[in-house]
């Protein structure tokens, strides 16, 4: 218990700045899952609870505009999770809605949302990231994956990460610290060990902002934390500092 205390005391917490704009989403969703942006598209993954159905959504970024929809439920693995963009394909993991279950990696084309590739995971896989390799987190990202290898490593941290992004070099990762701590981390791909921290708060609906969807295209951040009537909260992040 002590290594996560010793690393997380390393590091100067940050406080998240107050929003530049928000966006709202002119659809009604279940439970938001993952998000990835990409000039003025966002696309959302979304598990639909009593239809046990997963789906993922393209809407124009500016207006919140729906755009497709695509359905990505594979039998009893219908939990999509946290999702990211990689040049025309956008990677999305559809778990069993358990621990300790299973899952099934979609590559899918951005524009059409069809599938191109899939890769079953004997866990469910909450997050994924891609890079250098594709990292998977699982539930609550206790462990966090090499996917094409199959092989784990401890997320010695303890953050339960919701999205995970790849971001110039580093692992990002948006997620709860139990009940009262919200935040997002850079860390390490190859340590996983912590680099910076960013600390939320609740949205003025009381939703914790690192709940769900997170994504980080530079020095912007876009968070996604509401289900129904959805907003998306984008944020202007001061730069790194260099230590």
């Amino acid at each position: 218990m002590l290594l996560p205390i010793l690393l997380t005391l390393l590091i100067a917490a940050e406080d998240l700045p107050a929003p530049k704009y928000i966006v709202e989403l002119q659809v009604e969703l279940d439970h938001v899952q993952g998000i990835d942006v990409e000039a003025n598209r966002l696309w959302v993954s979304e598990v639909q609870r009593k239809e046990k159905r997963g789906r993922v959504h393209k809407f124009e970024l500016s207006s919140g505009k729906l755009l497709r929809t695509a359905d990505v439920t594979r039998g009893v693995r219908y939990h999509p999770g946290g999702i990211m963009l990689d040049k025309n394909s956008l990677w999305v993991p559809v778990a069993e809605y358990r621990p300790k279950s299973s899952s099934t990696i979609l590559r899918l084309d951005k524009s059409s949302l069809e599938v191109e590739e899939t890769l079953d995971i004997a866990d469910h896989i909450g997050a994924i990231a891609i890079g250098p390799q594709l990292w998977g987190a699982n539930w609550d990202a206790r462990q966090i994956y090499d996917l094409r290898t199959k092989t784990q490593r401890d997320n010695v941290g303890g953050t339960a990460y919701q999205d995970l992004k790849f971001s110039r070099g580093l692992l990002v990762g948006g997620g709860l610290r139990g009940k009262t701590e919200f935040v997002i981390d850079w860390l390490d791909p190859g340590t996983l060990k912590l680099v910076r921290r960013i600390i939320a708060g609740k949205t003025d609906r009381g939703v914790p902002y690192t709940q769900e969807g997170m994504t980080i295209k530079g020095d912007r951040l876009y968070l996604l934390p509401e289900d129904g009537r959805s907003r998306l909260f984008v944020f202007d992040l001061p730069p790194m500092k260099t230590r």
